[in-house]
């Protein structure tokens, strides 16, 4: 295999010996977990070259995850500005690690100032990029409101979370993965990436767009497992998709993020109910809105 193929493997399991109790009954089994690895990202450019820093990553989709990560945080603004992704198959890394740095080669002679992204590693699978400062570096950014017209039926808003699930392949032998899934105004899935983080799974999607020149992501809608952060606004803000949905609660930071990008944000999607924070005028529903 590749180590280019192996860059687009999906997420792995181990197998591992479990004592599995039910009532007064004791057995022994084997249960499939997901694995968890750290990721180091490498960024060089001309004759320079940095180590940005390590996050906990399921292994699987590693160059879609590098290259949506730079992106979401303004390190590259297009396809183009990717000369390569790779892992590292420098001899002095231990063979064991390699599949656990990539490189990601910019098409610039210099690297770009990321000292602000520093204090986003080590990054753990349950946390992203957060924090008030954050929205005011969207702004400085150049990031703008979306002026997107998409309309989603409510019956599809509904429909999504099982949509998603259908087509979580990791998560049903385990159980322990986050998904994003992206779908078309109509409900037709386009992608969907699983990982231990939600951050890193939402990374996967964009990475997958930037380097498929898919960007910007009009008319589509994020759904996403657990709760919506202010990370997984903000990564949608950038790539310019309309509606984010989840199956969980929202932040306040994630609320004030939406509201001021004119992101639709439904939180709490189960069953046929759906809160919704923002934007609400592209969620459609034939029933009468009650006070």
């Amino acid at each position: 295999m590749s180590a280019r193929e192996a860059g687009q493997r999906p997420g792995r399991t181990l197998d591992v010996e479990i004592l599995a109790i039910d009532g007064t009954a004791r057995s022994r089994k084997d249960d499939a977990v997901v694995t968890e690895e750290p990721l180091e990202l490498r960024f060089t450019a001309g004759s320079s070259s940095r180590v940005l820093g390590v996050t906990m990553r399921t292994p699987g989709n590693d160059f879609e995850l590098a290259a949506g990560f730079a992106f979401g945080e303004g390190i590259v603004c297009g396809r183009d500005a990717l000369a390569a992704v790779d892992y590292c198959l420098d001899p002095a890394v231990e063979a064991a690690q390699r599949y656990n740095v990539v490189n990601v080669t910019l098409a610039r002679p210099d690297l770009p100032a990321v000292a602000r992204l520093d204090r986003h590693f080590v990054s753990t699978s349950a946390c992203g990029v957060c924090g008030r400062a954050q929205l005011d570096s969207l702004r400085e950014r150049g990031i703008a409101p979306l002026d997107d017209a998409t309309a989603v039926s409510a019956e599809t808003i509904y429909s999504l979370p099982e949509r998603m699930r259908a087509a979580q392949r990791v998560f049903a032998s385990t159980g322990g993965l986050h998904a994003a899934a992206l779908f078309d105004a109509s409900g037709e899935l386009l992608a969907l990436r699983e990982d231990v983080g939600r951050h890193n799974a939402v990374d996967k999607i964009v990475g997958w767009a930037l380097m498929g020149d898919r960007l910007p992501l009009r008319a589509t809608v994020l759904m996403v497992s657990g709760r919506a952060g202010y990370e997984i606004v903000q990564k949608a803000a950038v790539a310019r998709i309309p509606i984010v949905c989840s199956v969980s609660a929202p932040s306040s930071l994630a609320v004030e993020l939406a509201r001021e990008f004119e992101i639709t944000l439904a939180g709490f999607v189960r069953g046929s109910r759906a809160n919704v924070y923002s934007a609400s005028a592209r969620i459609l529903s034939g029933g009468p809105e009650r006070s």
